[in-house]
């Protein structure tokens, strides 16, 4: 599940399986639904499936740049199927390895925690990756969304969007609840305050 601040909330599916399984799952969604579908690809080599992706009816392809062996063919190849382009670092990686190709995306994604499982705990030294994607975002005056997965919960979500932060992701802090509409607005609430 994931929202934007300000704006309605939005769903993310979370989706196991082998590759072709969840393409075809995301293919058999759209026919269905009119949400928009933010596919982020943990796979390599990433290039030989956006194609895929995009055909299935993802909206928005993210991809690491350690995935592929050309980043910016990659972000070529998105645009040229006409689909937003996300790109993302997990909590080690370098901003470094997205810093020249941030005027030609549409999102930055920091993973908050080591890709794997839900429920992991936040990992506090990404509060500074956030920050320096927020200016370096900034700086190029297009409309780039600073999404964060990983570890947001009702206690450190306003931080995170302190942070730079535009768009979250919440896994188990909403679905470990019996009310997920209680702690969504919480979480609503907590960035208001903020």
């Amino acid at each position: 599940f994931f929202f934007k601040h300000n704006t309605a909330y939005e769903i993310r599916l979370s989706l196991v399986g082998s590759e072709m399984c969840i393409r075809d799952r995301i293919k058999a969604l759209r026919k269905h639904c009119s949400l928009k579908f933010d596919v982020h690809l943990m796979i390599s080599p990433v290039h030989k499936y956006i194609k895929a992706y995009a055909d299935a009816g993802a909206d928005i392809i993210t991809i690491h740049p350690e995935a592929t062996q050309n980043l910016g063919e990659s972000i070529k190849t998105i645009k040229g199927l006409e689909k937003k382009v996300g790109v993302s670092l997990n909590p080690e990686s370098k901003i470094e390895l997205i810093r020249e190709f941030l005027d030609q995306v549409d999102l930055v994604l920091i993973m908050s925690v080591n890709p794997g499982f839900g429920g992991q705990k936040f990992i506090n030294s990404v509060l500074n990756k956030i920050s320096q994607a927020r200016t370096l975002i900034d700086k190029t005056n297009k409309d780039i969304r600073l999404e964060v997965d990983g570890g947001i919960t009702l206690e450190n979500i306003s931080e995170v969007a302190l942070a730079g932060a535009d768009t979250f992701v919440a896994g188990s802090a909403i679905f470990s609840q019996s009310d997920y509409s209680k702690v969504i607005k919480q979480m609503r609430s907590n960035l208001e305050s903020g």
